[in-house]
Order: structure tokens, then sequence, then C-alpha cells
């Protein structure tokens, strides 16, 4: 058997494989409800063979959306809807996990297939809320969130969690990446602030520690909690990897079982060294300088790319998200690539017996 197709226990969790599902917006929610095209979308990742299904990011409050068609979990009846999906799931032996998240300045923003930009107000959008009165470029300026707010944000992620294990996922993962909310209060590039949550770099994670701190009491033993991480800014003067390995210590001091590692996102001045696995190399120091489990993501496409990655043991997973799009059932074609066999449902058996 392939390491790929091992089983890998995180936490309280024990996954069938280590081809796990990436969140990916799909910006088709109302409301914050999500909608027919997320059973199917879901679905089809849920019969192709993951051992995790890590369902999109979901604001921890309204103005939390990346765009007014985003998905949330701030509401009992969102949390109801998205109970759909690891019911399903558990039909098939496959793990979900739910991103909770708060996209700070870089939310009110349009669907990316009607524009770009945010959205104002008097169009359905909300003003925006960050570490700083920075803005994003191209977007509109956010306000400097008090330290009220700041305890307001701490009970809506944990709240959020509540939920989200009423609705039977998983695991839980903290969005603390790719210029969202967190990560805005993580990067000297976005954070100003001279309080006790901005300065120093141990000011500046307080808010993700705090975060995960609350989460993992709620959060049982029995259950999962992964935080995602941009590894780097890829900006001089800007959070490093150096930052990231320091944070995850902190973290896994804190409960977390792994560390979800991606990169970028807090400005478009960032200069990305984009290649084949170009974020692997974080998720391999941050496990090895640390000693707590990480998945690697990023342009990752094939099963013998995949299996090359986790050979050595210096990753405990990889999450894909483009290639799962082109092809759902992308860990049954791994497998095949691998000499490995993994069960196909019954209804698709058909299709296995006529290779």
């Amino acid at each position: 058997m392939s390491k790929l197709f091992s089983e890998l226990t995180v936490g309280g969790v024990t996954f069938k494989n280590r081809a796990w599902v990436s969140p990916m917006c799909q910006y088709s929610a109302v409301e914050g409800v999500i909608q027919d095209w997320h059973a199917v979308h879901y679905g089809s990742f849920i019969t192709g063979g993951a051992g995790l299904v890590m369902v999109e990011a979901s604001a921890v409050a309204p103005e939390g959306r990346i765009s007014p068609r985003c998905a949330g979990i701030w509401t009992d009846q969102q949390a109801q809807v998205w109970a759909e999906v690891p019911r399903f799931a558990k039909r098939f032996g496959v793990k979900t996990g739910i991103q909770l998240a708060h996209a700070g300045r870089k939310a009110s923003t349009q669907v990316p297939w009607d524009g770009s930009g945010s959205v104002a107000p008097s169009d359905g959008g909300w003003q925006t809320v960050a570490p700083s009165a920075v803005a994003f470029e191209g977007y509109a300026p956010p306000r400097e969130m008090t330290l009220d707010e700041i305890e307001e944000i701490k009970g809506e992620f944990a709240a959020a969690a509540e939920r989200a294990l009423g609705a039977g996922f998983d695991v839980i993962e903290i969005h603390a990446a790719h210029g969202y909310l967190l990560h805005e209060f993580l990067s000297p590039i976005s954070n100003k602030r001279t309080d006790e949550y901005g300065g120093s770099f141990e000011n500046r994670i307080r808010l993700l520690c705090e975060i995960a701190s609350y989460v993992r009491l709620i959060v049982p033993a029995s259950q999962s909690l992964f935080v995602r991480i941009s590894a780097s800014d890829w900006i001089p003067g800007g959070w490093s990897i150096e930052d990231s390995v320091a944070l995850s210590r902190e973290l896994k001091a804190r409960g977390v079982d792994l560390i979800d590692c991606s990169s970028a996102g807090i400005s478009p001045e960032q200069q990305i060294e984009v290649g084949p696995g170009y974020q692997v190399k974080f998720a391999r120091q941050i496990q090895q300088e640390v000693g707590i489990l990480t998945n690697a993501v990023g342009m990752i496409t094939t099963g013998e790319q995949a299996e090359e990655i986790l050979s050595d043991g210096t990753v405990a997973a990889v999450m894909i998200a483009r290639a799962m799009l082109g092809n759902p059932r992308w860990p049954i074609q791994a497998a095949a690539d691998l000499g490995d066999e993994i069960p196909w449902p019954n209804q698709y058996a058909r299709g296995f017996t006529a290779r």
C-alpha cells in the first residue's frame, strides 16, 4: 500500500487515506446558507475516494463573508443545512471538516465571475473591519477594530465551532491564511496597531492563539483541530517561514493537531516562486522543527507527485484543490496509478471492472 493511501490519525480522527480535498469557495450560498450546488459539489468528492473533504471557508459572522454569496455558520439554520454533508460522507467512510473564517479587509467583495473589487453597502455589501485601517489594494478601506470587537470575534469563532460540531463535522479548521482577518493580525504588512494586538510578534499572534485556545476547549479529543496559515507573505519584511515555525510551536502548545500550510494573500506585492509543489517546503520545515503534523498544498496534481511528497514522512497529508475540481475522483485515479486498489461506490463498480 502506498503512503498516500495509508491511514492517518490526527488528534482523535483516523482518516482512511491522505488524499484530502482543500477548502474551495463556491460563492453560491444565499444568506450564508448552502444550496443544491453544494450538495452536488461535495457529494462528488465524497464518492470519489478522498480521506477528508474540507468544505469551504464559512463565515463566523455576516461581515466575515468574502462576498455576499459566501457560506456561513453564524446561525443554527446554516449549521442544520451543512449537516447534510457529513451525514452523507459517513456512509462512505469519508471524514469532513469545515473552515471557520472571517475575511476582514478582504470581505464584501464581488463574486469572481461578476467582476472584482468591493461591493458597496448600497449594493448589498458592508463596511469591512481589520486590525488597522489599511486597505487591501483595490478594495474599500476597512475600519480598525475596537478591543470590544476583538473580544466579540473570539466568541463568534467559538460559537461557530460549537455549531459545526453539532452538524457532525470531524475536523474544525481555523482559517488564518490568505490575507483574511486572522492573517491580517499576524502580518506586519497589515497590522499597524500599537496596543496588545499589534507591534511585537507576541502581540500580533495573540488573537489567533486566543481563538485557538477557546476553540480547543470546545473541540473534544475525539475530533481534530487544524489551523490553516500562510507560511510566508512572500514579501521582504512581511510574515516569514521563521515566524510560522514560532507560531506553530505556540499553536501546538494550545492543542492544535495539524498545521495546514499554504502561503501568500496579504498583498498584491507578493513575489511567489510558483512551481509544482512550491509550498511543500513550508510544511516540511514546520513539521520537522516543531514536531506537529502538517499537510502540504499547492500545485499537487498527480498521485506519483503526492506519493513522493509523503514518502519521507516529513509531511503527513496532501490537500488537493484544482486537480480535484478537474476530476472529483482524483483519489481513485491516483490509487490506480500507484498500483493500489480502493473501493469504488457500488453504483460505479461497473466502471472499475470495465477498465
